[in-house]
């Protein structure tokens, strides 16, 4: 809209994010709750209407501007990403080339795999987490295994490391509550199941960053501070790691014993 009120043609893209099946898609310079109502209107109502015409199974599951879309059937996969195309164009909007992909994902990709001698299944990021397809060790059903983005989590790290050098020289408690804060945000949002590796090096990591930190702060320190000390002072002040998230499956039997009640 331009400043006299009136409605203008703009050359410049809505943000996407990511279409999954996996089809991703960019964002580009406007606000995130202005990309969740051209969403609505130029994918959530079209989806809809596509489910209709197809014979396997749709699924679609979306979070703000990011949605992956499952099917059962290949052609179906590949008519839909053609027809997506199409619709956004309408919009003037279109799927980022190197973000959308359509990749095999699902319970007998595994089996089909190994029969034909091919690699592992491809991978997908789905926000904040990288989406693998697993087994379980006990019977060996397929399950969906989650783990934190490496990139995002190396990024994470790298700004601790920075935050820990500007206060080298402050209190160790005052520092030590100020990284339990951090530490226990990230982990409030990544302590998903199939995750617990991921929290433990992340907790590591960031307790050898303290460590160097606090060593660099005398001569001695290197010789005063070793590892056994400093899991002492770990333990005082940082959370410990641990799944705190249901399966998804067990958050929606809850919903609907909820709603039953």
């Amino acid at each position: 809209m331009s400043e006299d009120g009136e409605w203008s043609q703009t050359t410049v893209g809505t943000p996407q994010g990511a279409v999954g099946f996996a089809l991703r898609c960019e964002r580009r310079n406007r606000a995130p709750l202005l990309a969740n109502v051209y969403l609505h209107y130029v994918f959530d109502m079209w989806i809809q209407w596509w489910r209709k015409s197809c014979r396997g199974n749709v699924v679609m599951v979306r979070y703000a501007d990011d949605f992956v879309i499952g099917f059962e059937n290949h052609s179906e996969a590949t008519a839909c990403l053609e027809a997506l195309h199409t619709r956004f164009a309408q919009f003037g909007l279109k799927l980022h080339k190197d973000k959308t992909r359509l990749i095999e994902f699902g319970k007998y990709v595994i089996e089909r795999r190994e029969r034909h001698r091919e690699s592992r299944p491809e991978t997908f990021n789905f926000p904040g987490f990288t989406h693998k397809c697993a087994q379980t060790k006990e019977h060996g059903w397929f399950t969906i295994h989650r783990h934190s983005i490496a990139e995002r989590v190396r990024a994470t790290l790298q700004k601790i490391k920075e935050q820990l050098r500007t206060r080298m020289h402050r209190p160790i408690g005052e520092t030590g509550r100020w990284l339990r804060s951090v530490v226990q945000g990230w982990l409030n949002y990544h302590a998903v199941p199939s995750n617990s590796h991921c929290l433990c090096r992340f907790v590591d990591e960031t307790t050898r960053l303290w460590l160097e930190v606090i060593r660099r702060r005398s001569q001695c320190g290197r010789r005063k501070w070793t590892w056994e000390r400093m899991q002492r002072l770990v333990r005082r002040h940082l959370p410990r790691p641990r799944i705190t998230h249901l399966y998804p499956i067990q958050r929606f039997c809850a919903r609907l014993k909820k709603g039953a009640v």
